[in-house]
Parts: C-alpha cells; sequence; structure tokens
C-alpha cells in the first residue's frame, strides 16, 4: 500500500512537470495562434537594410515594442521587413522607421519616430517614410580617397 501512495504521488509529480514544460515552451517559442493575440505585423519598406537580422528589436523611444519576423525583398528591389509589434502600441501613419545601430559597429535594430497623425496604422500596412542604413565602410573609404562632397 505504502508503495502505491509513492507511485501516485511521483505520477502527478510527472504529470504537472511536463504540463508546465509544455506552457513554458509555447510561452517562449512564439506559437502564432498564442503571440498572435497580443502583437500585429506591419511592414516597412528600406532601400538598404544592411545588418539588420530577423529577430532585431523593434524600439520606440528606446524602449522595445516588437521585433523584425521577416525580411525579404519586394518586386521593386526594396528591402521589406515584417516586423511584430505589441497590440498596446499604436503607431501613426506618419511615423519614420530608421536603421540604427547600437554603437559604432553594434547590432543593428529598427527605430520608429512616432508622427502626429491621428490614423494609425493597421494589420498588414506598410511604412514608406524610412530611413536606411548608414554605409560606415563607404563613407570611411569616400573621405580616405578624397571622393567626400
Amino acid at each position: 500500500m505504502k508503495n502505491t501512495y509513492i507511485d501516485l504521488f511521483v505520477g502527478l509529480f510527472l504529470i504537472v512537470g511536463f504540463l508546465a514544460l509544455g506552457w513554458l515552451a509555447l510561452q517562449l517559442g512564439e506559437v502564432p495562434f498564442i503571440t498572435g493575440s497580443r502583437t500585429y505585423n506591419i511592414n516597412a519598406e528600406f532601400s538598404n537594410i544592411s545588418g539588420v537580422k530577423s529577430g532585431a528589436d523593434i524600439q520606440i523611444a528606446g524602449v522595445k515594442v516588437g521585433t523584425v519576423r521577416d525580411l525579404t525583398l519586394n518586386e521593386d528591389s526594396y528591402a521589406m521587413v515584417a516586423m511584430q509589434i505589441n497590440r498596446n502600441v499604436e503607431i501613426p501613419v506618419d511615423s519614420i522607421a530608421s536603421v540604427k545601430s547600437m554603437g559604432i559597429i553594434g547590432d543593428k535594430f529598427i527605430q520608429i519616430s512616432l508622427g502626429g497623425d491621428e490614423e494609425i496604422f493597421k494589420e498588414g500596412d506598410i511604412i514608406t517614410e524610412t530611413e536606411s542604413a548608414i554605409d560606415i565602410e563607404s563613407l570611411i573609404s569616400r573621405f580616405a580617397f578624397g571622393k567626400v562632397e
């Protein structure tokens, strides 16, 4: 009889452990049917996104408000950045998205400068007011070889 209680306790402990592990995996794994209710997707069109990677931060005033979901090239040869933004963040349609760097050679991220319009971006909209990445190497080579204008 004593072994039955121990077996029952160990079985319940394992079931609770597997449920907790499954819950944690769903929370950290960005499962679309779970995270979809907390975020919305918008896109931004850049001429150059050099150094931006999938999973990079989206920031407003230095606060992380989302992540870069995907990077693609559209039919006009512009870089399209698919961004996953927290649902509680509203971005006016006159906002500007810029590629910024965390220091001189740090990781790249997208900085959104909010506009003042009352109309906000909706799911799937495209930010066309963008500032592309600054290519430090080309600036240095232009300066070194005397082609600075």
